[in-house]
């Protein structure tokens, strides 16, 4: 069978996007899935997103890892594919969709400058040397010395297969502060086990993370990610963080077909 593909990516986060409206996609084929992924006998990518009909929004958002498994929340794959939604006429502007998580509303600029809803955030866990939470992602976020040669792949893996975290694990966040407005991240993320250019329930963690522990007291905070920059803002009620957004960059890169 021929598939019709395309590419998109958010800030290096690179994913595959199909239009799954006719229900065709075989969603169970973890291996199928993986090998779409897999940079050297796929297409190559840090996930792969299916837009699907739903009956109260706009579309649905399925998410799988490179590993083939679904999986929670992707923020950059959420703001590529409402570009993607953009693409196929589903959406003009704005929108609302359903994900794992819940509903999200996104707006996109005429630049593909999209900006994406996410969850709100009740609880930060506070530790003495690193920070937990979930942002529609599990999220571990820790502040590190010289981020620029920190072995993110070796680090990470060690933290999300450790004991703090189980057998579900964490994607793991290293963070570098630059000024009160502008904090830099690398992440190692579970199911693409391994650094990615970008993450955006990553870097909608560290900022929250940062206000939530007296690093900023900014609630529109800079991302300086690997694959580019991206934009967190929020309102802080206590300890209750609420209309979250994530900015940035979502950019079709390519279109094709694969048989499979």
């Amino acid at each position: 069978m021929q598939v019709e593909f395309y590419k998109y990516q958010g800030t290096g986060n690179d994913f595959v996007m199909i239009d799954n409206r006719s229900e065709f996609f075989p969603k169970k084929d973890t291996k199928l899935i993986e090998q779409l992924c897999h940079r050297r006998f796929g297409i190559g990518a840090d996930g792969l997103i299916l837009l699907e009909n739903d009956s109260e929004t706009d579309f649905r958002m399925v998410y799988y890892n490179a590993d083939g498994n679904q999986s929670s929340m992707c923020g950059n794959g959420g703001r590529c594919l409402v570009a993607f939604a953009k693409k196929l006429h589903v959406i003009e502007n704005e929108t609302t969709f359903i994900a794992t998580d819940g509903l999200h509303h996104a707006t996109i600029a005429p630049d593909s400058i999209v900006s994406l809803q996410m969850i709100d955030v009740d609880t930060v866990n506070k530790f003495e040397d690193h920070t937990f939470l979930n942002t529609g992602s599990p999220h571990h976020v820790q502040l590190v010395d010289d981020l620029e040669h920190y072995n993110v792949k070796e680090k990470g893996a060690a933290i999300r297969y450790g004991d703090l975290y189980g057998k579900p694990g964490s994607n793991i966040n290293f963070v570098k502060k630059i000024d009160d407005k502008t904090f830099s991240l690398r992440t190692y993320e579970r199911g693409v086990e391994d650094e990615t250019l970008a993450c955006g329930t990553g870097a909608t963690a560290v900022a929250i993370a940062m206000n939530a522990i007296g690093e900023t007291n900014e609630t529109d905070i800079n991302l300086n990610v690997e694959g580019g920059k991206l934009v967190v803002s929020f309102e802080k009620m206590g300890e209750h963080f609420t209309n979250v957004f994530l900015k940035g960059p979502a950019e079709f890169v390519f279109k094709g077909t694969i048989e499979i």
